[in-house]
């Protein structure tokens, strides 16, 4: 078969040939005992980027988000998050599992926010019948909504209404920089208000492994502790963190190539009858597409799809999500768009 074009996320990406260079030579140490220096390097690199005192590499976003649940949560403690976050659909309820942790979930908006009456409303009040309110979870970029970038604005806001209250606030951030380039911000300024936030490195970015937990001091001493329990403990993963360094350095304003892509494929299928997007909602590299044509569901379309070179993800009964990458061309969006008008016709 002819070259596949993968679009079932931005997880597929392989690492450059930079990354491997930069892996092969990474000086190296054991990084649980505080000795390897290409982590240190990463950790610190990322810590500054966010502006945010000190930084910790852990394995993978999962980790992470559970790293700072388990950081900021006692036993019992509730945190509060929309019913769409990545943490409740796709984390394995690791928070209540690992951390007993107890999820108080609230509708998202299609923007990927949560209304700050109804976060107010759901903060705990000191009554020894109820969980105490420990966090609230935001995620920028928000995965199920459009890949949508929570503003500046918005993110301060929920700051202030966690910090009044004496909570905190972390940022499930596995796709900031792309929150970042899709609102021209500095990504710091995202999540100037966050108590703790992690960063992907393996997504659009491209590295082959890791994320970082970036917050003050004292916060990443004590999610050291609660990463090495997780099993997250690391030996010699300088050869790692090096692909992260270029990660961050190389990797992040190109972007803004992979928005333009998404918003292109989300132009062309919005004229293509059988298919509902509305193209305003896509403004980073994802694209939730709803199939309106009858008698035609997700998973058909799909493996239609995939026999003609292209792979989405099916999120639905009737709903696939298709996600641009580094290795995704614009010439590449040419034969997406028209496989899929030959598809969505011969049905």
């Amino acid at each position: 078969m002819a070259n596949i074009v993968d679009l079932r996320s931005d997880t597929i990406t392989k690492p450059t040939r930079n990354m491997r260079k930069a892996m092969a030579e990474a000086e190296v140490g054991d990084d649980v005992f505080g000795e390897d220096p290409t982590v240190k390097t990463l950790e610190d690199m990322t810590a500054d980027r966010l502006g945010k005192q000190a930084g910790l590499f852990v394995t993978s976003g999962t980790m992470g988000n559970l790293v700072c649940e388990m950081s900021h949560c006692g036993r019992g403690d509730e945190m509060i998050l929309g019913d769409q976050h990545h943490i409740f659909f796709y984390e394995q309820g690791g928070s209540a599992a690992i951390g007993g942790i107890h999820s108080r979930t609230i509708p998202n908006n299609s923007d990927g926010t949560i209304d700050l009456k109804a976060i107010a409303g759901a903060i705990r009040p000191d009554n020894i019948h109820f969980p105490r309110t420990r966090l609230i979870v935001l995620e920028n970029t928000h995965n199920r909504c459009n890949g949508s970038p929570l503003s500046i604005e918005y993110m301060n806001q929920v700051g202030k209404l966690a910090h009044d209250r004496g909570i905190k606030l972390h940022v499930d951030g596995a796709r900031l920089f792309n929150a970042a380039r899709g609102l021209n911000v500095k990504a710091r300024d995202l999540v100037a208000p966050a108590d703790s936030v992690t960063i992907c490195l393996s997504k659009g970015l491209a590295a082959p492994a890791g994320s970082v937990v970036c917050g003050n001091s004292d916060f990443i001493a004590k999610a050291r502790r609660v990463r090495k329990v997780l099993g997250g403990g690391m030996r010699q993963v300088g050869v790692l963190a090096a692909a992260g360094i270029v990660a961050l350095t190389e990797m992040v304003d190109r972007l803004i190539e992979d928005h333009e892509n998404a918003k292109k494929l989300a132009r062309a299928l919005a004229e293509i009858p059988g298919l509902k997007i509305d193209p305003a909602t896509v403004l980073t590299n994802i694209v939730y597409v709803e199939i309106t044509k009858e008698q035609l569901t997700a998973e058909t379309l799909v493996n239609r799809l995939d026999r003609a070179g292209v792979k989405v993800l099916p999120t639905g009964a009737r709903k696939i999500r298709a996600v641009t990458n580094y290795h995704i061309r614009p010439s590449d969006i040419e034969t997406v768009i028209g496989v899929f008008k030959t598809v969505i016709v011969r049905e």
